[in-house]
């Protein structure tokens, strides 16, 4: 009898209980599950990778170029991020040594959703202070990207009868109207809106792309709600939100990234709300879809070879 395919379920922030469960139910006893759920030291995740792992599950956990380096004699073929975004693993890297690299997209993108409106609904209503808020009925809503947690944004803004806009440079603006919602010709035009919703990576192109100048094209009481990267936002006094703050006191950052800047969300004071820590996708349903997605590629991957969904170069095949 063949040995089995080890892989590893690698997570600094672990999963809840039962997503975990489900996980290993989907591997059966067809592959040996090994566990690194709460690690303190990359020195823990490097030995766990070493030891024999052909295939690992994260979610933000960080797959660097030095630990690939170091893993280079390891069996290791496939990493799965449980999640959209990648770029906490070196893609090049992977690209370079072999390595698949895969996401999940779409499996967190309601929680993170449903967060936002969450966010927005707080922010209306003064965080319920007892003072007079506003509605977000009639309001404007934009969506800078128009991905799988924009789509669901788009859902649930037309429950509360909001206008829906959205720019996305890798879609046409028929296939954005398709989707629903009005298509922008530039991301300055999204910031006509009372709501703009970023959901774009972060890439040399986005790093710190939304500025003061962005920010003052607000209406009054504008809204930035950042559930993407806090790196895509400048954080500073001179070009960046903190100034926009200051000439425009109305403007509001709420966010589920924490600001990059050590003292800003003291300076922006009641201008900003930001989660103490990444949660759009800590529900229990979303922790149960990404994980049984990365178990089942994890699966595919193995018994037929599938990398639909590849995100890094096509590189060798096992």
């Amino acid at each position: 009898m063949p040995a089995k395919h080890k892989i590893l379920l690698a997570t600094e922030k672990p999963f809840a209980a039962p997503a975990v469960k489900a996980i290993e139910e989907v591997f059966g006893t067809d592959y040996d599950v090994q566990k690194l759920e709460g690690y303190k030291s990359i020195a823990d995740l490097e030995a766990a990778i070493t030891d024999g792992a052909e295939a690992v599950i994260v979610r933000s956990d960080k797959i660097t170029d030095d630990l690939m380096a170091k893993s280079t004699d390891s069996k290791l073929k496939l990493v799965v991020r449980a999640g959209a975004g990648v770029d906490t693993i070196d893609l090049e890297s992977a690209s370079k040594r072999g390595i698949v690299v895969m996401n999940t997209p779409g499996q967190n993108s309601n929680a993170v959703a449903e967060l936002c409106f969450g966010m927005m609904i707080t922010n209306a209503r003064n965080h319920y202070d007892g003072t007079s808020g506003y509605e977000l009925r009639g309001k404007i809503l934009a969506l800078h990207g128009f991905g799988q947690v924009a789509r669901n944004m788009m859902r649930l803004a037309k429950g509360f009868e909001m206008e829906v806009w959205a720019y996305d440079p890798f879609l046409k603006p028929e296939d954005i109207e398709a989707g629903g919602a009005k298509p922008c010709a530039a991301v300055s035009d999204l910031f006509s809106a009372n709501f703009v919703s970023l959901h774009i990576p972060c890439t040399p192109e986005t790093r710190n792309s939304i500025n003061k100048d962005l920010l003052l094209k607000l209406p009054k009481n504008g809204v930035l709600v950042n559930t993407a990267r806090a790196e895509v936002v400048d954080e500073t006094e001179a070009t960046g939100i903190l100034g926009a703050v200051k000439e425009r006191p109305d403007i509001k950052y709420i966010a589920d990234v924490v600001p990059m800047t050590e003292g800003l969300l003291e300076k922006l004071g009641k201008n900003a709300f930001v989660t103490p820590k990444k949660m759009g996708a800590q529900t229990s349903e979303a922790n149960n879809n990404a994980g049984i997605a990365a178990a089942k590629q994890i699966r595919a991957f193995f018994e037929s070879n599938d990398v639909k969904f590849q995100v890094n170069k096509p590189g060798q095949t096992f």
